[in-house]
């Protein structure tokens, strides 16, 4: 029995399936961003000296404010809650708890983690002057930088590819 005679979207359903498929594939992409920065750029800038990787890191968290970056990011926070409100019937099924674990998981995990963890180290880096600043302070200001950096990246890394497989896994499981 549905409430209100409401059924389940499917992806034929104009636009709440084009917001569904849109929530999934936006929350793929983004998973995709944190998953190729963990396993390329932090890599490969940890192996370049203090003062490269201190302005590299200056340069992309200027850079990755863009449009294109920040509809990626957004979107799964609005569109995954919409589209499990979208998805509800009675009795509540497996992919649409699938959906409220993958909004959830992206709410907090990626993107609470990077407002309350990421963001605040980049503004702090960014508020450095790198060129006038000695060898010394610059290893410290790297160390102060990194490792958090590094950590907290690496959850929402996690966050945003396991809320990518259940908004997946979820949308293959409409009928």
């Amino acid at each position: 029995m549905h409430i209100s005679g409401k059924h389940p979207v499917s992806l034929t359903d104009g636009l709440p399936g084009i917001v569904f498929l849109a929530a999934v594939i936006l929350t793929c992409l983004s998973a995709g961003i944190f998953y190729a920065y963990a396993v390329s750029v932090v890599p490969g800038l940890g192996r370049v000296k203090d003062s490269a990787y201190l302005t590299a890191y200056q340069s992309i968290n200027r850079a990755i404010l863009n449009p294109w970056f920040l509809i990626v990011f957004m979107a799964p926070v609005f569109l995954l809650p919409f589209s499990a409100w979208q998805q509800f019937s009675q009795p509540a099924n497996l992919a649409w708890w699938a959906l409220v674990a993958a909004g959830a998981i992206y709410i907090t995990g990626v993107f609470g983690v990077t407002v309350a963890c990421n963001v605040p180290l980049n503004e702090w880096l960014d508020k450095q002057d790198l060129a006038s600043a000695g060898e010394q302070t610059l290893k410290e200001w790297r160390l102060r930088f990194e490792e958090p950096w590094n950590r907290w990246n690496v959850v929402r890394t996690a966050a945003s590819v396991v809320s990518a497989i259940l908004s997946v896994w979820a949308i293959l499981r409409l009928k």
